[in-house]
């Protein structure tokens, strides 16, 4: 059965070949688009870009300051809770109710948590995370096994680049292209978390790690130089030079002798002992002289400023040098990273499951970080925030404003929602309604 025809098959709510037995009330008039992919791999089908299994064994398994960023943000990003906020001019109070019970209890034994965090394993390594719901659990999608599906139905011929090309489906196949048990899903069965866009695609979210490759390369390649200096008998290198007498079975026989006795570091430092005619001269620089530090120190931190994380939050040496220390330094660092890489991705992660949570009509989904350890110190900020704004809204409660106009002007930072009640600050009443004095009894004679 082919890709339309399974379309159609699920839309009459009848089992396809691929197994996906749950109905969907879908638009007909969208079986009968023009099928396509604006994807570099293939002409119908868009698929993330890079090599999945790549990145997990030869980057994530094998080099120490990627594990060390990925589990930075994935430590701290998996603290937030789910809630609905409700909505109005202003976003307002978080609120719970029963239908955050999927993703409070997202699989057996598992908690938000863990479904954050395999969010953002999933998008650091591939860029994007997909999840959907079968038989009341969440169910993940490993990204390189999913292929977004889009069409066109007024200029079919242009695919994906068209302008009312649309996503129409996601094609999850569980043993690879080709492989049995694929599965169609509709975009409204799917959380497509993908919060750094691929600038190739129309829908396919990029791995911070795409444009590190080169710096992972280099941290590989230093870290296997400090490795092999080590082993090599952890001295600079030598240049042996014999008399031109010595015959090659001579040299082999040197050769052989020297390596046991001084290769390794075992035998590093020993005294080096040469026969008549040998002459030794020193090559290379040793890791000192190499300023190695200084070397793969900044490999790390361009690493970590592609991840979002400052080099001083994960421990890199280079951020743990200097003033970086200084509780200021950290603590703008911190800021940075709360404010300007978990908040956000907080923000789109909400946005992206609430495809698959009944949200309120006068709500959304959102996140509640209140209760994180890592940002504790924000609350003493935003006390600090909150009291300049209540000496805000009184002061213009005292200069005559009317106190609900003043308050929102307050939360929205717009003074011209203030509407004045036409009274002076000291006299907030119109003049004779207040309680007439009492008159002052006479004194006894």
């Amino acid at each position: 059965m082919g890709l339309l025809e399974r379309v159609s098959a699920q839309h009459r709510g009848t089992k396809s070949d691929g197994g996906f037995v749950e109905p969907a009330i879908w638009d007909a008039d969208r079986l009968r688009y023009g099928w396509m992919g604006s994807s570099s791999w293939s002409g119908e089908r868009e698929q993330i870009e890079n090599d999945f299994e790549g990145f997990v064994e030869g980057i994530l398994k094998r080099n120490g300051p990627v594990f060390a960023l990925l589990a930075a943000r994935l430590l701290i990003f998996s603290e937030a809770r789910l809630k609905f906020r409700t909505l109005g001019g202003v976003p307002g109070k978080l609120f719970g109710n029963p239908d955050l019970a999927i993703l409070e209890r997202p699989w057996p034994n598992a908690t938000t948590g863990d479904l954050l965090a395999r969010m953002e394993q999933d998008v650091s390594l591939a860029g994007n995370s997909y999840w959907t719901v079968v038989n009341g659990r969440m169910r993940r999608m490993r990204p390189d096994r999913v292929t977004i599906i889009s069409a066109s139905r007024e200029e079919p011929e242009l695919y994906g680049a068209a302008l009312d090309a649309e996503i129409v489906g996601y094609v999850y196949e569980p043993q690879g292209q080709g492989g049995r048990g694929s599965r169609l899903l509709l975009p409204e069965q799917v959380s497509h978390y993908a919060p750094i866009p691929d600038p190739d695609s129309n829908w396919r979210g990029m791995s911070w790690l795409t444009p590190a490759l080169r710096e992972v390369s280099a941290d590989n390649a230093a870290t296997l130089h400090k490795l092999k200096f080590f082993e090599n008998g952890a001295s600079p290198q030598f240049v042996v030079s014999l008399d031109a007498s010595v015959t090659p079975e001579q040299f082999g026989e040197f050769r052989q002798a020297m390596d046991a006795s001084h290769k390794g570091v075992d035998n590093a430092y020993r005294t080096l002992y040469l026969g008549g005619g040998a002459d030794v001269t020193t090559v290379g620089k040793d890791l000192h002289q190499l300023d190695f530090k200084a070397t793969q120190g900044a490999g790390e931190t361009r690493l970590a400023s592609m991840a979002g994380v400052p080099a001083v939050i994960v421990g890199f040496s280079e951020g743990l040098s200097g003033s970086s220390l200084n509780q200021g330094n950290f603590g703008a660092a911190r800021r940075r990273f709360a404010d300007g890489t978990l908040r956000p991705l907080w923000r789109n992660a909400a946005g992206s499951l609430a495809n698959l949570v009944k949200v309120p009509a006068d709500a959304e989904l959102w996140y509640d970080d209140r209760d994180i350890a890592f940002l504790r110190e924000d609350a003493a900020d935003q006390a600090a925030i909150l009291k300049e704004l209540m000496l805000a809204i009184e002061s213009g409660m005292r200069s005559g404003f009317d106190p609900s106009s003043v308050r929102d002007a307050v939360i929205a930072g717009d003074l011209g929602l203030m509407k004045h009640m036409g009274l002076i600050s000291v006299q907030l009443q119109p003049p004779g309604t207040g309680q007439p004095d009492k008159p002052v009894p006479p004194k006894e004679a």
